[in-house]
């Protein structure tokens, strides 16, 4: 009887130096073995969110090379630790099995998807960038010297953050494109 009644946290409140329930008493043994689901990481790994062009800071918690928990990080001057509604769902964008892990490919016509190769894809991407390029040349426009093509252009989105339009800007632009574009204004 005793194993019991001390056991039921309104008796432990009432009967020990706990009146409130605040603290001891309110604990049962099943809190007591609770551990947090950053306990057991192996590392920790700073990143930032891939949602919007905001760059809130995330550490993801890495237990044998598996995520297990992505939080805010604190140290972020942008975020200060604290993550919107999507960032915080991060871990199941990650995690999900049923997220699309490999290269699909519908051929022109085609019906039916197919996994490719990373090699293989990228250069496809190359080829067909390399083709649209000729195809759209320009060495003049109005007896005017231009070198360009009007067959490649450029729009950023919102995840994009600084540096990847600066480096997207370089990119088209040594390939002789003219509309490059970001629709993030923020």
């Amino acid at each position: 009887m005793k194993t019991w009644l001390d056991a039921w946290p309104v008796f432990r409140q009432l009967t020990g130096p706990d009146p409130l329930g605040r603290g001891a008493a309110a604990r049962s043994k099943d809190t007591e073995n609770v551990v947090s689901r950053t306990a057991t990481a192996d590392r920790v790994v700073q990143s930032v969110c891939p949602y919007c062009a905001v760059g809130c800071g995330q550490r993801i918690f890495v237990e044998d090379e598996r995520i297990v928990q992505i939080e805010g990080d604190p140290d972020s001057p942008i975020s200060r630790g604290r993550l919107c509604p999507k960032g915080s769902a991060s871990k199941s964008l990650v995690t999900s099995p049923t997220r699309v892990t490999k290269v699909r490919y519908r051929r022109p016509y085609g019906t039916e998807w197919e996994d490719l190769d990373l090699d293989t894809a990228m250069e496809m991407i190359a080829d067909r960038v390399l083709e649209a390029r000729r195809k759209g040349w320009q060495d003049e426009n109005d007896g005017k010297r231009v070198n360009r093509t009007v067959g490649l252009a450029s729009l950023g989105g919102a995840t994009l953050d600084n540096e990847e339009n600066y480096l997207m800007k370089k990119l088209y632009s040594a390939l002789g494109a003219i509309q490059i574009e970001n629709q993030a204004r923020i």
